[in-house]
């Protein structure tokens, strides 16, 4: 099946958004462009095969939308729970959550990103 949905972000430090979801989280950075500027205009990062998109914030001067998209909620569904909660605590990530098993059948964490997105990570995949 072909992803259709990409969630997409705004960063104050994009930069610095990308590191800690490489790092903390194991995406793989796939495309980086920047502007004249420095600032990234356009990120994509995989996971499990899966792909989100983002950016650095803007006011829209440069032609790119503009505003406060922030914070976000997204789920990872991955069979590496436990790898990547190890990997969170290591990188001194803020925990929403701890680890844990839900009634409905997932084991999970949430963690914060520097700007406040909440990543829940955990084994529930939704059946389509």
């Amino acid at each position: 099946m072909t992803q259709s949905v990409y969630p997409t972000f705004r960063f104050r430090d994009a930069p610095a958004a990308i590191d800690w979801l490489t790092q903390t989280l194991g995406f793989e950075e796939v495309a980086l462009h920047h502007g004249d500027d420095g600032t990234v205009h356009h990120a994509e990062l995989a996971f499990e095969g899966e792909v989100i998109m983002l950016g650095s914030a803007s006011d829209g001067s440069d032609g790119r939308m503009a505003g406060d998209f922030g914070p976000a909620v997204t789920y990872l569904a991955t069979d590496a729970v436990d790898t990547l909660y190890e990997r969170a605590q290591k990188a001194g990530a803020e925990l929403e959550y701890e680890l844990r098993d839900t009634d409905y059948g997932s084991h999970e964490f949430a963690a914060r990103d520097a700007e406040g997105n909440v990543w829940s990570v955990g084994t529930y995949r939704p059946k389509v």
